[in-house]
């Protein structure tokens, strides 16, 4: 069954996934305020390129000043914009669902408690998506980057109700994302949604506040002390908060979290370690410093030091490296590799 689907935020991942499911045989409709990007796709549809075989789509592409144009009954509305922009997207897309739609939050960070404010508990569905990197590299050119996906055994996609149930729209949903890689519903939308921030926590910024990629990073030393930091914070306070956080970042939430018992830690350094043939990527927060453009730093790591205080575990690793890309948006600061060694002196590591 093909569904009439409305992405609200044709960035990199918007488009990625809107390609697919145009592709696919969904109708699909993007809207982003971006004007160069729209008029791309408009022009020339999006060109999709990445480990799979390079192919072009045509959805239809909006500019956010007509969206108020669109009709009322699409089955479902993707929210996939950064997770400053959540609320605004989420009450755009809430307005043009159908009588039985509902609100996929397709983001990064903590996103869901805000879309379910919004368009109701009922009506709000998670979207997690593990190890996929996506980029555009210019207005209707969207990269996927090399990641482990369904030939690994990995299910990228997990789509989960606020409520744990296994619905049939999150079958579907996962059903309609395995045209793109691996997808399964889960029960533990919660857990796996902090599993995702974690990663993303301990690698990010990190990118951002260095003018690295992501094998430069984890080729240094400093680079990889400061990820175990980061991840120890983060998955102490995701399991005192009780949540079933699965493995993340190749070990298991629980590992992590005893990162400094005595010889956790070299075993961990030695898992972060890249092997031959690793392939260095961007990620979207260092996309965004390089594109002078305001990052989900508060969303990500500040929201990790937020939780950690609400439950009494201490996140100065995270804190230090919210202040330091809060110096970098300031500009008060210039990204570059000595950023990553004075963060870590500044928490004490």
């Amino acid at each position: 069954m093909t569904r009439k689907v409305l992405f609200v935020g044709a960035g990199a991942i918007g488009s990625y996934l809107g390609a697919f499911l145009a592709r696919a045989g969904h109708t699909v409709t993007l809207v982003d305020p971006w004007a160069e990007q729209i008029e791309a796709v408009r022009r020339g549809g999006l060109h999709v390129t990445g480990p799979h075989p390079p192919f072009e789509a045509r959805p239809a592409a909006v500019h956010l000043n007509d969206a108020a144009r669109l009709p009322r009954d699409f089955d479902l509305a993707v929210v996939a914009v950064k997770a400053y922009d959540t609320r605004w997207a989420a009450q755009l897309a809430v307005r043009h669902l159908g009588p039985a739609g509902y609100v996929v939050s397709a983001q990064n960070c903590w996103p869901d408690p805000e879309v379910a404010e919004i368009a109701g508990p009922g009506r709000a569905v998670g979207l997690v998506m593990s190890k996929i990197g996506v980029a555009l590299r210019a207005p209707g050119q969207v990269e996927r980057g090399v990641e482990a996906g369904r030939a690994a055994g990995h299910d990228v996609f997990r789509a989960g109700e606020h409520d744990g149930a296994i619905t049939p729209r999150v079958r579907e949903l996962a059903e309609m994302l395995s045209v793109i890689d691996g997808a399964r519903p889960t029960d533990n939308l919660w857990g796996e949604r902090w599993a995702k921030l974690c990663q993303n926590a301990m690698s990010n910024p990190l990118q951002a506040m260095s003018g690295l990629g992501s094998l430069e990073v984890a080729s240094s030393e400093v680079g990889r002390a400061l990820m175990i930091h980061l991840a120890a914070e983060g998955a102490r306070v995701g399991l005192r908060l009780g949540h079933r956080v699965p493995p993340f970042a190749g070990a298991p939430a629980e590992r992590w979290a005893e990162a400094e018992r005595d010889g956790a830690r070299d075993a961990l350094d030695r898992l972060l370690a890249p092997g031959p043939g690793a392939r260095s990527w961007r990620a979207s927060m260092a996309q965004d410093v390089a594109k002078g453009r305001v990052t989900e730093i508060h969303h990500m790591n500040g929201h990790v030091v937020a939780r950690g205080r609400e439950c009494g575990v201490a996140t100065p690793v995270n804190a230090a490296v919210v202040a330091a890309v809060e110096e970098i948006e300031a500009g008060e600061r210039t990204p570059g590799p000595a950023t990553l060694e004075l963060t870590l002196r500044r928490a004490g590591r």
